[in-house]
């Protein structure tokens, strides 16, 4: 059997950010060997994260004054993390908190959901673009591409200097970001990154290391009820929503939200999905 139309733009996106993608072209490769693909490209973060300990329970840095500084000019930026865009984010947690107001709002159809959340994190939903041109149709759908980072304008272009493990050398993302960013969100642009290393602290993953960036939100899937509901978090692994959608057959396989999940656990991001109760 072989994936396509929106599901190979989906593998095809996830994979396009590993070092693994020049051998494979999805759009011809059988479900089973491109699952396994992603499978083992997740085993080493699952390790790391297994043998992690407590570590990354500690206090973070927070986007809150305390590390905001101004430059020259009298704009503020984050002292730690420069790239982020905080006009950017603040209007994008405002935007969560809209959806967190709405009872249900995140209980529908999983597609409806998710683009509720691509609207919150100020990205377009655009299923049907090529990859490098806006494609949207991952976010969310895969166990990977689940951190909102809101970057400046200044690092956009920022490439993978291989710093970030798992993840192609270069990962180049400033043209799609550009095509898929809600202008009226703020300076800057919006993108789902990859958050492979984000189980370590501090996280050493796309946003934090390649773009310098925070997350203005992360969704996790909560091993409870067999990974149906998810929590939104922030930077710091604090509660921002929650949803339990349904399956409209579109919702990301049993297989990625176990994997989302584990690529985190033990760390200031699994906290609040470890809380989510089992219902009998």
């Amino acid at each position: 059997m072989f994936l396509r139309g929106n599901k190979a733009k989906v593998l095809t996106a996830t994979l396009a950010t590993t070092a693994l993608t020049t051998s494979f072209i999805l759009s011809a490769a059988p479900f089973p060997t491109a699952s396994r693909i992603l499978l083992a490209q997740a085993k080493n973060i699952m390790s790391d994260s297994e043998n992690a300990g407590r570590s990354c329970d500690a206090p973070s840095p927070t986007a809150n004054p305390g590390n905001d500084a101004a430059d020259e000019d009298g704009r503020t930026y984050d002292s730690i993390y420069p790239g982020t865009s905080i006009e950017r984010l603040n209007n994008v947690r405002q935007r969560v908190a809209e959806l967190n107001a709405t009872e249900g709002i995140l209980d529908g159809p999983w597609e409806e959901v998710r683009r509720k959340l691509l609207w919150a994190g100020g990205l377009k939903d655009m299923p049907d673009a090529e990859p490098g041109r806006g494609y949207t149709g991952h976010s969310f759908n895969d166990f990977n591409h689940v951190d909102l980072c809101t970057m400046s304008s200044a690092v956009l272009d920022n490439t993978n200097d291989g710093r970030v493990q798992g993840i192609a050398i270069g990962n180049r993302l400033g043209r799609g970001i550009r095509f898929a960013s809600l202008p009226e969100v703020g300076d800057g642009g919006s993108w789902t990154t990859c958050q492979l290393g984000a189980h370590k602290d501090p996280p050493q993953d796309v946003a934090h290391i390649q773009f310098q960036s925070r997350i203005a939100f992360k969704l996790v899937w909560a091993p409870a009820n067999d990974y149906t509901t998810f929590v939104l978090v922030d930077d710091d692994g604090d509660l921002l929503a929650k949803g339990t959608p349904q399956d409209d057959g579109t919702m990301p396989p049993l297989r990625e939200r176990a994997l989302n999940y584990r690529c985190v656990t033990n760390s200031k991001y699994s906290k609040e999905a470890d809380k989510i109760p089992s219902v009998e």
